[in-house]
């Protein structure tokens, strides 16, 4: 696993459009060796801006978007168009504003009545329908992974005391019970989260830097945990590195 760069931009909105740079040049480095990017992308207030920002950007006509796999690392578990579903979000600030093509983008089921378990089986299957060689723990190797944290540590939808987060078989579960509504969600396990070729933690606000803080200094959250094959990075603002180690 990699090691961890901190990167410290002076506000939130700085923080989303040098990630949202970063994002039109990963995807753009990636294609560029002939492969098909795949992406795993976040919800909350700073990847909304983020992903607006992509959709704005000129550069990113310098990507072929219907050569890029979308993927989700967790979700509400609500109806299919919800508005707080991620998937619903970011297609609004993005998927919406580019050419994708609609079979690489891969939503976490819906709730149609079928349980968050049956819906965390379905995804499970069809991340590791995608797997290729070399591909390990039921997942693609992605390209990017960005994930936000929150106020206790929490990545995706893994809480931390939730016994979830030991779980290493499957690549997505069902949560319930959330502290945070919605109460139940679907979110990719640990061992999913690895599977990146870098992992990207974009958090802003003074309420997130107790978490920062933990994270980055080993401390027993699931922010702490995931990390990229070639690069682990933390994009944050000022607000958020208040209580980075050494500070």
């Amino acid at each position: 696993m990699s090691a961890v760069s901190v990167l410290v931009n002076r506000d939130a909105e700085g923080l989303a459009h040098a990630v949202a740079a970063r994002f039109i040049t990963r995807l753009v480095d990636v294609q560029s060796t002939g492969k098909v990017a795949q992406v795993v992308l976040t919800g909350g207030r700073v990847a909304a801006v983020v992903y607006r920002a992509v959709a704005e950007s000129p550069a990113r006509h310098a990507i072929d978007w219907r050569r890029v796999e979308f993927w989700w690392g967790d979700e509400r578990f609500l109806p299919d168009g919800d508005p707080e579903r991620n998937e619903t979000q970011n297609r609004e600030a993005l998927l919406s504003h580019v050419d994708v093509d609609p079979a690489r983008v891969h939503p976490i089921p819906a709730d149609s009545g079928q349980g968050a378990e049956a819906a965390a089986t379905a995804y499970a299957a069809e991340l590791k329908a995608a797997m290729g060689s070399g591909d390990q723990d039921g997942v693609p190797t992605f390209d990017v992974l960005m994930l936000g944290v929150g106020p206790d540590g929490h990545v995706a939808s893994l809480f931390p005391g939730f016994a979830q987060l030991k779980v290493t078989d499957v690549a997505a579960v069902a949560v319930h019970d959330s502290p945070k509504p919605p109460p139940t969600r679907v979110s990719l396990t640990l061992p999913a989260l690895d599977r990146a070729r870098e992992v990207w933690f974009v958090v802003s606000g003074e309420d997130k830097a107790h978490a920062v803080g933990q994270a980055l200094s080993g401390g027993d959250v699931p922010a702490a945990q995931p990390k990229g094959l070639d690069r682990t990075l933390w994009l944050v603002d000022e607000a958020a590195a208040q209580e980075l180690p050494g500070s």
